[in-house]
């Protein structure tokens, strides 16, 4: 550990005075508009937007999210509702009986032959490994990389443009999200590979090919593998690292005193430390960001959830007006988007930007779950979307409404959205700014560590699970933490959002196409649990 942290010094010092430099120099605004010249193209393909209307236009990834989550919920019957209690069940340990064994050892063999239950054993676990997570501590490292910034910041932005009524739409996209998440989730358990070491390694690299390798698809499957591993690490470095830091910064520094702080201009400081502690944690891998997730996001996110009931026990006069603004708004809409289609997809796009159902990135965390049934880890993953679309989004939004602060043009960017959030919170609880900035800080160090696991991941897929590769990794995750704080390069936080939402495209062709893979799964945990 000392070692690590003497060669991320040796590395990060030097960054810190070449940023200082290209900020006194201009020069990282150089860099940026050469990367956005070079990246453009990207950028405006994954989120260019159809025109409708003169005022509405819809960014063309919301439709295969949209759409195959509306699909994926009739094709399991409306599994997203039936599965709830189901799920939660699960995750109390009500089901654990179901995996037969008290350490859930199965018989491994070499052979790629399939065996009687129709499972390829290499793909279940090695004997005397069982995984590496719980079902509740995948479910929180999952929820980690999606609970933060997006329920804050993102929320305050879809209802500003979309009025009260995009939040009614939020909630049935968190809604239909759920039968994604499962579909991902039980694909990522079911095609995982477990080391010797027990090391799981899963996600939509290995559904891809291996389960479309069996529907006698190896090559598209390994081609849309390779896309995705590429995607996401490319998100990892991006939305899930230098734009965590960098707004988590940009909210400590204005509570702190803005201009006149003393971390002015030194967000290199606040990197460094960031980096430091991200830098302990994922050394540990999948088992140590687990066990600070499940400590740091339950508690997280009972902490705003209890502010905004708070909030809304203050105001609890205008709670019927603001269901009301909410359900009027969503089909007689008053927003600055103007019209139904403008406040639906306002409250579709922000819900698919949270919670990522779709997107494949929950599956690799869910992946690592110790488990003899793959559905059983898709049911999980289905409370997710619940959590964070639902619950806390929904909180948010009711905060905003309730306290009068959707007024003006609303925020132009994230940071101006969290600072719209925490005014509404101040509203009623006037010390809770500095809880919401600490849980900003939280949120966004959580979100990093997880996402840091699902680049690894693509990482290890394309270069090899070597240790040598594995640390090379995880020591540029550190040096983009500094980066990130110290830097404005939009364009490439740009670039990096667009290869996350990249992501979806090889993740949604393979689920569909293994979604009868899953129906199977889905059977064969059922008909466990009736008979025990």
């Amino acid at each position: 550990m000392k070692r690590f942290l003497l060669s991320l010094l040796t590395i990060v010092l030097p960054l810190v005075s070449f940023a200082q430099e290209a900020q006194e120099l201009g020069m990282d605004q150089k860099i940026d508009r050469a990367f956005g010249n070079a990246t453009g193209w990207f950028v405006e393909f994954i989120f260019y937007q159809i025109p409708f209307t003169d005022e509405i236009s819809i960014y063309w990834v919301l439709f295969p999210l949209i759409l195959g989550a509306m699909y994926f919920t009739v094709y399991f019957n409306f599994i997203n509702f039936r599965g709830f209690f189901t799920s939660i069940n699960i995750v109390r340990g009500k089901h654990d009986h179901v995996e037969g064994h008290e350490n859930h050892f199965v018989e491994v063999s070499d052979a790629v032959h399939k065996n009687a239950e129709g499972d390829n054993p290499d793909t279940i676990r090695v004997e005397g490994h069982e995984g590496e997570v719980s079902h509740f501590q995948a479910l929180t490292a999952a929820l980690s990389a999606t609970v933060g910034l997006g329920n804050i910041a993102g929320v305050a932005i879809a209802v500003s443009i979309g009025g009260a009524g995009a939040t009614f739409w939020m909630i049935i996209a968190g809604f239909l999200g759920m039968a994604s998440k499962f579909v991902e989730c039980t694909l990522g358990v079911k095609y995982r590979d477990i080391a010797a070491d027990g090391t799981v390694y899963g996600g939509p690299m290995y559904y891809l090919t291996k389960g479309l390798k069996e529907k006698g698809m190896g090559g598209l499957g390994k081609v849309l593998a390779a896309l995705f591993a590429i995607f996401v690490i490319g998100g990892s470095f991006g939305g899930g690292n230098m734009f965590q830091v960098n707004q988590a910064f940009q909210l400590v520094e204005n509570i702190t005193g803005g201009d006149q702080s003393f971390l002015h201009d030194r967000g290199w400081m606040f990197g460094i430390v960031m980096a430091v502690l991200v830098g302990i944690v994922i050394i540990g891998g999948i088992k140590k960001i687990a066990k600070v997730t499940d400590k740091i996001v339950p508690f997280m996110v009972v902490i705003y959830v209890a502010a905004s009931l708070f909030v809304l026990i203050a105001k609890y006069d205008l709670i019927g007006d603001a269901f009301g603004q909410i359900w009027d708004g969503a089909f007689s809409p008053t927003g600055i988007a103007g019209g139904a289609v403008g406040v639906l997809i306002q409250g579709f796009r922000r819900a698919a930007f949270s919670n990522e159902a779709g997107i494949g990135s929950s599956s690799i965390a869910h992946s690592a779950v110790k488990t003899k049934y793959a559905a059983s880890e898709g049911m999980v993953a289905l409370l997710e979307p619940f959590i964070d679309t639902v619950v806390v989004c929904t909180m948010t939004a009711l905060v905003l409404i309730i306290t009068g602060s959707l007024t003006g043009t609303g925020p132009a960017n994230d940071a101006e959205a969290i600072l719209m959030t925490s005014g509404a919170f101040e509203s009623v609880i006037s010390w809770f700014p500095y809880v919401l900035t600490i849980a900003v800080v939280l949120f966004a160090f959580s979100t990093m560590i997880s996402w840091s696991y699902y680049g690894f991941q693509g990482w290890a897929y394309l270069f090899g699970r070597s240790k040598k590769m594995e640390y090379a990794y995880k020591f540029l995750f550190c040096v983009f933490v500094v980066i990130g704080a110290a830097a404005s390069l939009g364009s490439v936080i740009g670039f990096s959002d667009a290869m996350i939402f990249a992501m979806m495209v090889p993740n949604m062709i393979g689920l569909v196409l293994l979604a009868p893979k899953v129906k199977e799964e889905l059977k064969k945990y059922m008909t466990a649990i009736k008979k025990k």
